[in-house]
């Protein structure tokens, strides 16, 4: 193979490593922690080692209401309805 036909193969062979990098996907977002709303839906992730259940105040158009969670995502209901949730500041 001559040098000449062997220059665009050597290119190539750069091009593709310098972009490597960029091709490659990255993992999906972990849930974030607390409450949070999708397109339609609310949820509350209760982030923690140790296993506990812990009483979120959920805020809805009318009373607010406690509910206790496990560690983990819990769905609360639609994101018209659902207004915010936060920690109560108990475990149950």
């Amino acid at each position: 193979m001559s040098v000449r036909h062997l220059i665009p193969t050597v290119l190539a062979a750069i091009l593709m490593s310098a972009t490597a990098g960029v091709i490659t996907a990255t993992p999906a977002a972990a849930d974030p922690c607390g409450f949070y709303e999708t397109g339609s839906d609310a949820f509350y992730n209760h982030c923690t080692g140790d296993g506990s259940n812990v009483v979120i105040e959920v805020e809805v158009f009318g009373p607010n209401y406690d509910r206790c969670v496990g560690p983990g995502r819990t769905w609360l209901g639609s994101s018209s309805r659902i207004q915010g949730a936060h920690y109560a500041g108990r475990t149950c």
